[in-house]
């Protein structure tokens, strides 16, 4: 396996479980209501990234179509994670940030 895409692979599984904690806070948090795409975006962009990874370490066919698309849900959750001021959406806004850019890179 290249390196790439090892690089690609890490930093999929981080950005998973950032989703899975930043989720689980959600859900804590007083007003929920207002976490309700948070928690949406978080556990789609954990589904894509596992997935992602998983084709990678496949060195599959289509790594690129599948980063791309990773790319596109990391944004939104970025962009919604990043609305909320508690920490737990902070840290997942810059990890589906890093994620993104591993996987816009593995489109390159």
């Amino acid at each position: 396996m290249q390196a790439e895409h090892q690089a690609c692979i890490d930093a999929c599984y981080r950005c998973a479980i950032a989703c899975e904690h930043c989720a689980a806070s959600c859900f804590n948090e007083e007003q929920l209501d207002m976490m309700r795409a948070c928690i949406k975006l978080d556990v789609q962009c954990s589904s894509i990234c596992r997935l992602t990874a998983q084709f990678l370490s496949l060195e599959s066919d289509y790594i690129v179509s599948i980063c791309r698309l990773c790319v596109d849900i990391c944004r939104a959750c970025a962009e919604e994670c990043g609305k909320h001021q508690h920490e737990h959406c902070q840290q997942c806004a810059q990890a589906c940030r890093e994620c993104a850019q591993a996987c816009l890179q593995m489109t390159a």
